[in-house]
């Protein structure tokens, strides 16, 4: 279809009267099968309005956002991490909108909005933790760590993947959570001593612990419900929620200031805020905790009231001034040191 649009616009074969369909340019910051599985129902429910999709992790998708201030080339942010579509919110990259939806969802994801000032909404949420491989961990003798302070453990050496906090929301949360859980400077301690079992940051947030699961690495610190997929795909991955407690998000959507096809925009947004779009989820291998109140969660998703969840502060850790901070430090402290 657009291949052929393509076609006869450049030969200037337009007939007349002839309607083509809207676009719709969207980031979308999920697992690319999550993406692929959204866009594939709302092409085939909205025939009208054409998807042109990319997939960026958080940190990618709000630099780009920032990037094309002037002239943005994206009309809709779906997913990833809050912190960074409330950053957006802040800097006037995204619009405030009110969709008819609001009503209909949770009071976390209505507090997202709320605290925005409607600049962005909640779409899931899900817990912080990680995912080891079962079986390499019973090979190599090693124990599975169930809280952040055996995370430092010496037979984890070359053991750890975590993601970039500058690229990846899971990553930013994990440093945002650690920060509010033990204190700035003993956070900062903290990740300097894991370093030392860190094999790799990685660019996306959910790929440590796909690498676990292939056998490449221990253990992945990322959301639970992407050790979750790995597991309900039939991969040896063990589930952990920290005992000190953890961090969690709130993923979130975000209509871009100066848009080029809002209407287009507003369509999805309001569409995917549905319980039967959030619904669908889970067959795409999505077990985050859905945002409209009368979504079913998926019956493998963490069941969040029995992890120890910290009061994170969204409006803190979103902030620009003390995302950009955090992450100057990060870059200064962690991420210039050697890996072993």
């Amino acid at each position: 279809m657009r291949l052929f649009k393509c076609a006869l616009l450049g030969g200037a074969m337009l007939l007349p009267g002839a309607a083509f369909a809207d676009e719709l340019n969207l980031i979308c910051s999920a697992d690319v099968v999550i993406c692929e599985k959204l866009v594939g129902e709302f092409e085939a429910s909205h025939s009208d309005i054409d998807v042109n999709m990319v997939r960026l992790s958080s940190g990618e998708a709000f630099a780009k956002v920032r990037a094309e201030a002037r002239n943005p080339q994206t009309d809709l942010w779906w997913g990833g991490t809050g912190d960074p579509h409330l950053q957006a919110g802040q800097d006037g990259l995204s619009a405030e909108y009110k969709s008819p939806m609001l009503d209909e969802l949770q009071d976390w994801a209505k507090g997202q909005a709320e605290v925005s000032n409607y600049h962005t909404v909640g779409v899931y949420s899900g817990a912080l933790g990680w995912g080891y491989n079962i079986d390499l961990f019973k090979e190599k003798g090693i124990d599975a760590p169930k809280c952040w302070a055996d995370l430092l453990d010496p037979a984890l050496k070359g053991e750890i993947q975590i993601a970039d906090p500058n690229s990846s929301g899971t990553a930013y949360t994990t440093l945002a959570t650690l920060v509010q859980l033990m204190g700035e400077d003993e956070a900062f301690d903290f990740l300097k001593k894991m370093h030392a079992n860190v094999s790799q940051y990685t660019k996306s947030g959910s790929a440590p612990v796909k690498a676990a699961a292939r056998g490449e690495t221990g253990l992945g610190i990322v959301f639970q419900h992407d050790a979750v997929a790995q597991a309900v795909a039939g991969f040896p991955v063990g589930v952990v929620a920290p005992c000190e407690g953890t961090g969690y998000e709130i993923g979130s959507m975000s209509l871009i200031e100066g848009a080029q096809n809002p209407d287009a925009a507003k369509v999805f947004y309001d569409w995917v805020l549905t319980a039967e779009v959030q619904n669908m989820m889970p067959d795409a291998g999505s077990f985050q905790i859905p945002s409209n109140a009368s979504a079913t969660p998926p019956k493998e998703a963490p069941d969040l009231s029995t992890i120890k969840l910290i009061d994170y502060d969204f409006a803190e850790y979103g902030s620009a001034e003390r995302r950009k901070a955090l992450l100057s430090r990060w870059d200064e402290e962690v991420g210039s040191m050697p890996l072993q």
